[in-house]
């Protein structure tokens, strides 16, 4: 490993980002194509993804892909990876970022909408992280991130399936460095704070909640989509090569405190 900054070089890397068509994913796809990935961009809707690609393509100058699956289909998982390798060989960095909330007192959280997140927070990691981790095996060499949340830690009212799911990945991302570490692959969780994205735009619009989120964030502000985009990089590079099995909360501090 290079001890300069060329050591955060991805340069002939390719990337997988699941959920990049919008969102927190597109800027990291977007970062990692800055960093000199090729990235493949990942949506539900093969029309928002390739969008997304294009713009982000523009954006960088490096090329960007794009490839549609449900993550939390077995089946689909299996082809969209197979494509992907088939095109660009076996990613260099899977980035498991496909999520989504649902919020309802827990009186009132149905069990379709409890196996609703459970499948698309916890088990889409497990479904992908699994299918690439053979590919990896067999180089000896990858990194995987798993998007957690600082609701892996702390808890609110309404969201307690939610928190379970990213508690979930604190685990499944020891676990797979436990399993993968032996064979040159590093695992590690990227734990987001509060951030401000069209899917939180009514909670930063609300003035209460907004006053809250900054009068308990130590940095007092929601984070910008942007300020993940150095952490990632690290924990996909060369960099990071000794780090593993590790949860990194860019959260303005707000672990951190009581």
């Amino acid at each position: 490993m290079t001890s300069d900054t060329t050591a955060f070089d991805l340069s002939g890397r390719t990337a997988l980002v699941t959920g990049s068509s919008r969102g927190i994913g597109r800027r990291l796809a977007e970062g990692l194509s800055a960093a000199g990935a090729t990235v493949v961009v990942h949506g539900r809707s093969a029309v928002a993804a390739s969008a997304a690609a294009e713009q982000i393509a523009g954006r960088t100058g490096n090329p960007v892909f794009a490839e549609a699956f449900d993550v939390t289909d077995e089946d689909g998982v299996d082809g969209g990876l197979s494509r992907i390798e088939a095109r660009h060989g076996v990613p260099d960095i899977l980035v498991n970022n496909a999520g989504m909330q649902l919020r309802a007192p827990i009186t009132e959280f149905t069990a379709a909408d409890w196996n609703t997140l459970v499948a698309t927070n916890l088990t889409s990691a497990f479904l992908l992280s699994r299918r690439v981790a053979a590919g990896m095996i067999a180089r000896g060499s990858g990194r995987i991130v798993n998007i957690g949340s600082v609701q892996s830690q702390l808890a609110r009212p309404g969201i307690a399936p939610y928190s379970a799911t990213k508690g979930g990945i604190v685990m499944l991302t020891k676990g797979l460095c436990a399993d993968l570490a032996p064979h040159g692959i590093t695992v590690n969780s990227l734990a987001p704070g509060y951030f401000a994205t069209e899917l939180t735009k009514a909670l930063v619009d609300d003035a209460e909640f907004s006053a809250w989120v900054a009068g308990r964030t130590p940095a007092g502000r929601w984070g910008d989509v942007g300020d993940l985009v150095g952490p990632l990089v690290f924990l996909a590079s060369e960099a990071s090569a000794f780090v593993n099995g590790q949860i990194l909360y860019v959260d303005g501090g707000m672990t951190a405190v009581v």
